[in-house]
């Protein structure tokens, strides 16, 4: 599960990077804590604990997007590489579902740091398009935080299954200091027979915040 789940989350393809020469000491910070977040959570929530565990080396490398996808601009996207070839990690997560939402807390630890790359001016919003698909990404807001590089995307896509159209939005969260990763996932869930919730995103933001304070102890 907590492979399928990493695999789902750095799959959108936003990490990549230029970083600063000089940084705080992140020497007491514990991925662990990041089970901290578990306390925001109320009763309505259902939240599950996984790791810390190891992350297997081919989840944190390049990204590939499906074959045949038409972007706009046409220079935005391409095969995306999470962190350089050889950089290991061990990773804690939380999720918790409830209120129509559906909210999965990681921090990553890995080997070395892993600089955070923005998007071009030009790729601040990108559509894609391709067989049986198509979609939107962009560059959304994401909290600040002292000492450490933010970014969020949020990502539309659009499928057809069944004959009927089906729509799907995530949002994604990432805090990028020193050897370490936060990242914060969150997206509304499918309920049978209830209309479809909209995404928290302030409580996602909330999350990133109070993931990498923990983190960082």
């Amino acid at each position: 599960m907590l492979k399928r789940m990493v695999a789902a989350v750095l799959g959108v393809g936003v990490l990549a990077g230029c970083g600063g020469s000089s940084q705080p000491d992140w020497s007491n910070a514990d991925i662990a804590r990041v089970k901290e977040v578990r306390s925001s959570f109320g009763p309505e929530f259902q939240v599950t604990e996984i790791g810390p565990s190891g992350v297997d080396p081919k989840l944190l490398g390049p990204q590939k997007l499906p074959p045949g996808l038409r972007f706009d601009p046409k220079d935005c996207f391409g095969a995306t590489q999470v962190v350089p070839p050889g950089v290991q990690g061990n990773m804690a997560a939380v999720t918790a579902e409830g209120a129509g939402n559906r909210f999965i807390v990681i921090a990553v630890e890995t080997s070395e740091d892993v600089p955070l790359n923005r998007p071009a001016a030009n790729c601040q919003k990108v559509a894609f398009e391709g067989s049986g698909i198509r979609g939107l990404v962009e560059v959304v807001e994401s909290p600040h935080i002292d000492d450490v590089e933010t970014l969020g995307v949020r990502r539309i896509v659009g499928t057809i299954v069944d004959g009927k159209q089906r729509v799907g939005q995530v949002y994604n969260y990432i805090a990028d200091f020193g050897h370490f990763l936060v990242i914060v996932t969150a997206n509304p869930l499918v309920i049978p027979n209830q209309p479809v919730a909209p995404v928290d995103t302030q409580r996602a933001r909330d999350l990133l915040t109070a993931a990498v304070k923990a983190v960082q102890g």
